[in-house]
């Protein structure tokens, strides 16, 4: 029996970071869900329960932080891991991030195979 595969939830505003994380996760054979907003991304949240949210921080309308106060708020999305991807590199930022309730906080530009072997690694031990 195949065991199913798990979902990733992809929450960026620049398409073309959409697009080749699209393109890796699947070729990894996760289920990808792709949000080009905040709102965007809750709404998905809404009928879907990703294992694993990627998330940037600056977006047009609600942010990153906002998006992550809600997954882990809500009871049904209390095991999703979330991944801050974003280009606020300081120490603050990250911290923030972390403190926000984000299991990781990569910033961009990142490598792709950190980020796969980071998403691997949360999946596993999840």
């Amino acid at each position: 029996m195949k065991t199913p595969s798990k979902k990733i939830l992809i929450v960026d505003d620049e398409p073309n970071i959409l697009m080749s994380l699209d393109f890796l996760f699947r070729k990894k054979g996760f289920d990808v869900f792709i949000a080009r907003n905040g709102s965007e991304a809750i709404q998905i949240l809404n009928s879907e329960i990703p294992d694993l949210v990627l998330l940037d921080i600056m977006m047009p309308d609600v942010d990153g932080y906002e998006v992550c106060v809600y997954i882990k708020e809500k009871e049904t999305l209390k095991a999703t891991k979330v991944i801050f991807l974003s280009a606020k590199s300081k120490k603050t930022d990250i911290e923030k991030g972390i403190a926000m309730g984000a299991d990781l906080y990569l910033t961009k530009p990142f490598s792709t195979r950190e980020l796969t072997s980071e998403v691997e690694r949360l999946l596993t031990h999840a």
